[in-house]
This record gives C-alpha cells, structure tokens and sequence, in this order.
C-alpha cells in the first residue's frame, strides 16, 4: 500500500501511526498545512494570509489548542507559479501528512492543487476568489471569500440602481481576471447590462492607456468595470484618470486592501468595489451582526503586525477557524469526519460574513456578504 492510500485510511494529526478518533492513542498535535504566495506579484495576498494564520495558530495554542492538543502549521510559498504549489501541495499530503489545508492565495495555484487534495481525500479551504474553485462541487474543496460571480452580481446591482446600463469591461488575463469577465459576461443580461466595449491586460503590462482609450472612444459609456487584481487594476485607475475618463469605475473585490489605494494614489478617489466588511469595521452600526468579529480581527492583526488589515488576511482568519470549528464539531482531526463537519457548518460569522454551507455548497455566502465600498479621501468608505 503506498504512503498516499494509507493517508486515505489513517486520521493524521502529526505522527501518522496516530489517530485522535476516540478510543486511539492521540498524539500532541494536528498538523495543518497551507500553500501561499507569500512573495511575487500576488504578495498583498500572501502576506497578510500568512501572518494571520501563524498569529491564530499561536493564540489557539496559547489558549490550550483544540481539545487539548497544539496545531502545528506547515507553510510553503509557491508565489504565482502552479506548479510549485502542485509540487508543494503533494508535499503536504506524502512528507508531512497533514490532515487538511487552509492555503491557495490566488485561483491558479488553487486549481492546480485541488486534483492532489482531492485524490488524497484531505479537505481544503482555498483563500482564491474565482466561482470555479466551487462550482462544480468537489468533495474536498471547500474556500473563504466571495467568488468572482458574487461580485459582478453586486456590481450590477449597484449599476442598476443608478440607472448604469452601458458599460465598458477592462479585466486581467491571468486566472481570477479571465474567470470574473466570464462570469459578468455570463450573468450580465440579468440586470439589464449591455457591454458596449471589453478590452483585456495581461499580467506583465504596465500601461493600459491604449485600451482605455478605445473604451473612451466607445459610444455610451456610463461606466467601466475592471475585473483583475494585483498591480493591474491600480494601473487601470491611474491611466482612467490620466485620459481623462470621467464615467463610475467599478473594481473587483481582487483589489480591497489599502496597498491598492497606495498604488493608485488620488485617482482611487470614487472608485467602487463591493467587499467585506472587514475594511470598514469601525464605520458598522453596532447593531451589526459581523461587527463584532471585523473589529476584533482589525485590532489584533493591526497589533500584532502594524500594518493595515486587507479582506484577503481575513480570508485566511475565516479559513482557519472554520478548520477549527469543524474539528471540534466532529470531535475528531481525522479528514473525512473534517469535511463532513465542514459541508455542515450553519451560522459561522466571519470577517467575510455568515456561513452556512451544505452539500451543494462549498462556500456558504450570498450576496449580503458584500459591502458596496466607495474610496473617499484615500480610505474605504460605505456607499450611498
């Protein structure tokens, strides 16, 4: 029998002869694991999602871990490159045996390892945004922020109500920016939308005046939405404004942390994006449902870090404590009893709203999830 099939039959929680399955010796630890781009053009992702899951790590086993036993976490940067996360995603299944992941910062690298967790059968919670990622259902798939379907839905939305019909789209062609225009493409003549211009970037460029100004020669124009993240999207803005472009620019939910509106400086002034509630956590109402839990996510990894919090470290936090929650509700680490207390789970409130997930549903949000944002003097504002 080789390593892979006896991961398949043996619950791991670092030593893999032991199980924590009552009744079984149990050994000190559950070892978790995580794939993240922690550096290269996908770092604002990484980053905060690796410091909030060694920061969470420590405080859980600080306060005694999960049923007594400490979380040990095991993570590898594969920056944007797939096939280091495929190669890494093994790694954690084969060497390390871990008995579930919380990890894939961008769409790529997560579609890349999903085929390894799913044959090995360990639950993962991806950290990427793109619909596909979930849908169709895989088993062992599960993932944390809105997807890129849920966002051209709330944009639309917003566009709709103030009467925004015409529009122009501008995406990225790596993973999420080529999934999301799909998808807006996909679910646009439910809301009445018509594209009257679509231009695309790819990931290395780094001035996207040409295409902005078709999109600005384009008849009827009452608005651009932009779907990419990383640097792109902040070009976007700052040539929008250089040509002059006076039209609502929508952004995806691939550009909410303030490094965004490092990078794009002034011109980020009225942009629009829908995200979580995270980035405006002291603007809530107290009344708010998710108020308590953004607030105590922003001050404990602003303390720790000094740093600003971004939706994609609560992605990471949301993950994380899902894993936890499904453990303790299944009284085991063993991962087939994980993903059936994961696929379970009903009013988990995180920083990127309430969760209920089933069989049908590896995701667990709907579209109240979302914020609509408006950046006003350089900070994230909730829309009027």
């Amino acid at each position: 029998m080789s390593v892979l099939s006896k991961f398949k039959t043996i619950a791991v929680a670092g030593v893999a002869t032991l199980a924590v399955i009552a009744g079984a010796q149990a050994s000190d630890t559950i070892k978790i694991g995580s794939v993240l781009s922690v550096t290269g053009p996908a770092s604002f992702l990484g980053d905060p999602e690796e410091k909030t899951l060694k920061l969470y790590v420590d405080k859980i086993n600080a306060e005694g871990g999960i049923g007594g036993k400490k979380i040990e976490l095991i993570v590898y940067d594969a920056g944007v490159d797939a096939n280091k996360a495929r190669t890494f995603a093994t790694r954690l299944v084969e060497e390390d045996e871990v008995v579930a992941v919380v990890g894939g910062s961008t769409t790529g690298t997560t579609m890349a390892m999903i085929p390894v967790f799913e044959e090995a059968e360990v639950p993962f919670i991806s950290l990427g945004g793109a619909v596909v990622i979930v849908d169709p259902v895989k088993k062992f798939t599960f993932k944390t922020p809105h997807t890129d379907k849920m966002a051209c839905e709330k944009i639309f939305e917003d566009m709709k109500a103030k009467g925004l019909t015409k529009i122009a789209m501008i995406s990225g062609t790596g993973g999420f920016g080529k999934s999301m225009r799909g998808q807006c493409l996909g679910v646009k003549d439910n809301y009445g939308i018509e594209v009257v211009a679509d231009e695309t970037y790819g990931p290395k460029d780094s001035d996207m005046t040409p295409q902005l100004t078709n999109i600005k020669g384009a008849a009827g124009v009452q608005a651009v939405l932009n779907a990419g993240f990383g640097q792109g999207p902040a070009i976007v803005t700052r040539n929008f404004n250089q040509i002059g472009i006076t039209v609502p620019l929508y952004q995806s939910h691939g550009v909410a942390s303030k490094k965004y509106i490092e990078l794009a400086g002034d011109a980020a002034e009225g942009v629009r994006l829908p995200a979580s509630a995270l980035l405006v956590a002291d603007k809530l109402d107290d009344s708010d449902a998710q108020k308590k839990v953004v607030t105590a996510y922003k001050a404990d990894y602003e303390k720790a870090t000094g740093q600003s919090v971004s939706t994609f470290g609560g992605h990471a936090y949301d993950g994380l404590y899902l894993l936890v929650d499904a453990i303790k509700k299944a009284g085991s680490a063993e991962p087939e009893a994980i993903r059936d207390a994961l696929e379970q789970t009903k009013g988990f409130m995180g920083t990127a709203g309430e969760v209920n997930m089933s069989a049908t549903d590896h995701l667990g949000l709907d579209l109240t999830a979302f914020r609509m944002l408006e950046i006003k003097g350089g900070d994230w504002t909730l829309s009027k």
